[in-house]
């Protein structure tokens, strides 16, 4: 059952849906916004066999920090033997993502519905 999500900073929201927590980026993601999210992304990535979506459906720009997030979710839910998805369709930040080649660590899903699908198709880390 979907939750509304809870508005822990101006650049995150927190949710469940369909077992899994959902972290929705906004606005725009630099060394800022990434340094008021950090506290909050540790905590919700840090529980053992948690089942994240990062879902960056809502932002307008995401740089270098933004992606040291998005690699640091992905490490700590894995170490924990948990699921992470991500979602993106921003064409730029897509290119971001490929070029630096977090894209092949972490394959981003056009929707979160769409991400949400492929982990609960997938028997092991998304």
């Amino acid at each position: 059952m979907r939750q509304d999500p809870a508005p822990l900073t101006r650049h995150l929201r927190v949710h469940r849906d369909r077992g899994h927590t959902v972290l929705e980026f906004r606005g725009e993601i630099d060394i800022a916004a990434a340094a008021e999210i950090a506290p909050h992304l540790d905590r919700e990535t840090g529980r053992p066999g948690a089942r994240i979506v990062l879902d960056l459906g809502r932002i307008e720009f995401f740089d270098c920090s933004g992606l040291r997030l998005l690699y640091r979710a992905r490490s700590r839910v894995l170490a924990r033997q948990g699921q992470v998805g991500l979602v993106c369709s921003h064409p730029l930040t897509l290119r971001v993502l490929r070029v630096t080649g977090l894209a092949r660590l972490l394959p981003p899903q056009p929707t979160l519905d769409a991400a949400l699908s492929r982990s609960e198709a997938a028997p092991g880390p998304v």
